[in-house]
């Protein structure tokens, strides 16, 4: 895809570029912000930052000890479905306590000469030491640089054992404690993510600038660094086998940022060459052409477990499980027709997964008991109406060794992040069979705060043959005997779900709420949490069957509640972008519209993206092969039909849904006399990075609403 400029885009003069605004555009924003709307829209956005962020979670494999990395109160940042930057935030730590969650201790790290960033907490096997990624002992010039570190659980001071020249992540001990492993692009610092705002393409496109990612090694007490997988492979997602002599991991040929979508598995014994164990593209069943993420071995070293399904980006997990042996053949599906989307797992014994799952809108924890090639039988533990994670891309649990106790991120729209835990019952073989008791909270960091909008209620809905969830999030105080506007917001993806959980610092649907709206927020097809079939149903027909779940949707709540059918919104970001594009030129219900990073034609997007690879699951063939498919769901080509008042809003540098698309959707509300706007972001990628830039889409998105929707209405 060609890096953009601002000289390169046309209509510059209808372009605001946030980083690089105008005196009178300034001016104009400033007057703009008087006024009651705007006292409200700061109170919100100091609600949001009053809120400690935590950014990771591990607990010891004896399950005596916690660590986690958090921000200190009004230090909270930005993010959206990306991995949340946090370099140069002055208040993120890392502490460890006891699993009751007290003597707390902050980590420190001698000689730092600035506020650090750590991530990636692994611990020992024996749960005496503590590894992890920070950029503690680095300046301005090289301040996004992580290297290795490690604390004695038992103490508070930390010691750097690498220095590294490169992008690195995923830090993981070998099975016996001699050795880390993490993924590593030497020489370059420059995050390889889809949501990643893309470089400057210039030279020889496809050779220059080429990123090699590949899984390194460092002796526990440092040394030099050694690379294990092959120049050749970009390798995304690892695990060590029981005994460490060999690894599996999920790879594919450079670029990284591309071909994630057509990743094979590979074994490798350390020193030796790469084997191809599993190749979607070849293989028949209902894995062929599809993802795999997440190989874990089973701790007799004689199958590997890992997830396939229809997944729209890397790190957005969901599917069935699939089990291979290491030594080649067919992988078999212990999971079909389960009816709910795993998304995390680990092994328990040699014949038994405790898996984390997408239940509907909520999260649900359950064994698994293998039984040979015939599906898995499923026991519930337990089932939590909140997100297990951070809200976006993270839902893994941390498990000790003996699974008996688990320790997580977790939060609701109500109730702010902290981490919990919970112990688990187990039976004389060991296997989880129960829970002791709800989560109990480790932290309580957040316990003052309160949510500025109303109650999040679960609705369900039957159609096209489908159950269907999703969340409606309610005004506070709302008055029965008032009439209210909705705002519809549409979760990307499209292989996602939205679950509760406290909003960041930023664009989302918390803030409409807390300024008088419903906001719906659908888990249509496509989505996960109801299964493979689910997921699939939208497969060569994007659009269309998603877009009649959530109309049967806001038929559904607005039969219970008192909603005007007549100021109905829809927004939302990335696949929910190209929706707020695509569902105003197939009905007239939605009075406004804000789309986010979206895409108005899937013909030129396939030719514009830097990631097209993802398209063939989705649309069964590439553009050039089945144009028809493609032109089907594209909203340009039905753009006489829009009606509605659009904001559109895009990253300057958005390499999965660039900024083309959105300036060809607003040339054409234009030349169809529909009002519109454009707002392109400088610097940013697909999940924007920067909290001024989020908080200014959210106020022009309060505003359009407020604009085109207007507030409560007397019955």
């Amino acid at each position: 895809m060609r890096s953009l400029s601002a000289s390169a885009l046309p209509g510059i003069a209808a372009v605001v570029l946030a980083a690089g605004m105008s005196a009178q555009a300034r001016v104009a924003v400033a007057s703009e912000a008087r006024g009651p709307l705007a006292a409200r829209i700061v109170q919100i956005m100091h609600r949001l930052r009053d809120v400690q962020r935590f950014g990771a979670v591990s607990v010891a494999p004896d399950g005596r000890t916690v660590a986690w990395t958090v921000t200190r109160k009004g230090a909270g940042h930005g993010g959206h479905a990306d991995r949340k930057p946090r370099s140069g935030n002055p208040g993120e730590i890392l502490q460890l306590a006891d699993i009751d969650g007290t003597r707390v201790r902050t980590v420190v790290i001698p000689d730092s000469v600035r506020s650090c960033h750590d991530s990636s907490l692994a611990w020992s096997p024996d749960s005496r030491v503590l590894a992890f990624l920070s950029n503690c002992n680095h300046g301005k010039a090289d301040r996004e640089q992580l290297d290795v570190y490690e604390v004695d659980a038992k103490a508070t001071r930390a010691r750097r054992i690498t220095r590294l020249h490169g992008f690195v992540h995923e830090l993981t001990w070998s099975p016996n404690g001699s050795m880390l492993g993490f993924l590593y692009v030497k020489g370059d610092l420059h995050p390889i993510a889809a949501v990643s705002a893309t470089r400057a393409q210039v030279g020889v496109i496809g050779r220059a600038g080429v990123e090699h990612q590949r899984l390194a090694v460092v002796a526990a007490a440092g040394g030099r660094i050694g690379r294990v997988t092959p120049h050749s492979i970009f390798v995304y997602e690892y695990d060590w086998s029981p005994a460490g002599a060999r690894v599996a991991y999920v790879g594919a040929p450079p670029p990284g940022r591309d071909n994630w979508w057509v990743a094979k598995l590979y074994t490798q014994t350390l020193g030796g060459p790469a084997h191809v164990l599993l190749d979607p593209s070849t293989i028949a069943g209902p894995l062929h052409g599809l993802q795999i993420a997440l190989p874990r071995w089973s701790p007799d070293g004689s199958r590997i477990a890992l997830i396939g399904g229809l997944m729209s980006d890397q790190g957005a997990t969901g599917g069935d499980i699939y089990i291979v042996s290491p030594e080649g053949g067919a992988p078999v599906n212990i999971t079909p027709a389960i009816g709910i989307t795993p998304s995390w797992l680990t092994w328990t014994g040699d014949h038994a997964l405790l898996v984390s799952s997408f239940a509907g809108g909520s999260t649900r924890l359950s064994l698994l008991t293998l039984h040979g090639r015939s599906p898995a039988t499923q026991r519930r533990l337990f089932t939590v109406a909140s997100s297990v994670g951070d809200g976006t891309f993270a839902s893994a649990v941390s498990a000790s060794a003996g699974h008996n106790v688990l320790a997580f991120l977790d939060s609701t729209f109500a109730r702010p992040p902290e981490i919990v835990s919970v112990r688990l019952r187990t039976n004389a073989a060991g296997l989880p069979v129960g829970v002791l008791g709800p989560p109990q909270a480790i932290t309580r960091v957040n316990a003052g705060v309160k949510p500025m909008w109303g109650k999040a209620v679960s609705v369900h809905w039957h159609n096209g043959g489908f159950n269907v969830q999703g969340w409606l999030l309610l005004p506070p105080a709302y008055d029965a005997h008032e009439h209210y506007p909705l705002i519809v917001y549409v979760h990307g993806g499209p292989s996602w779900a939205t679950r509760p959980s406290w909003p960041w610092d930023g664009y989302g649907p918390a803030p409409f709420a807390a300024m008088g709206y419903f906001v719906f927020m659908p888990n249509p097809r496509g989505s996960f949490g109801e299964g493979e079939r689910f997921a699939k149903a939208i497969r060569r027909n994007m659009g269309y069957g998603d877009l009649r779940d959530i109309l049967a949707g806001i038929d559904h709540v607005e039969a219970k509640y008192p909603i005007d059918n007549n100021r109905l919104g829809i927004t939302g970001w990335s696949y929910g972008g190209f929706m707020s594009m695509f569902a105003p030129t197939q009905t007239h219900r939605f009075k406004a519209a804000v789309a986010a990073a979206g895409l108005s034609d899937w013909e030129s997007y396939y030719g514009e993206n830097s990631i097209d690879k993802w398209m063939i699951p989705f649309f069964g063939a590439s553009v050039y092969q089945d144009p028809r498919v493609y032109a089907k769901s594209s909203a340009i080509n039905f753009i006489r039909n829009d009606k509605t008042p659009t904001l559109v809003v895009v990253g300057q540098d958005d390499g999965e849904c660039p900024a083309p698309q959105s300036f060809e959707f607003w040339h054409a509300l234009r030349a169809m006399h529909v009002p519109t706007e454009l707002v392109v972001y400088a610097g940013e990628g697909h999940g924007f990075h920067k909290t001024k830039d989020l908080r200014n889409v959210l106020e022009r998105a309060l505003r359009w609403f407020a604009r085109y929707l207007g507030g409560k209405s007397s019955a």
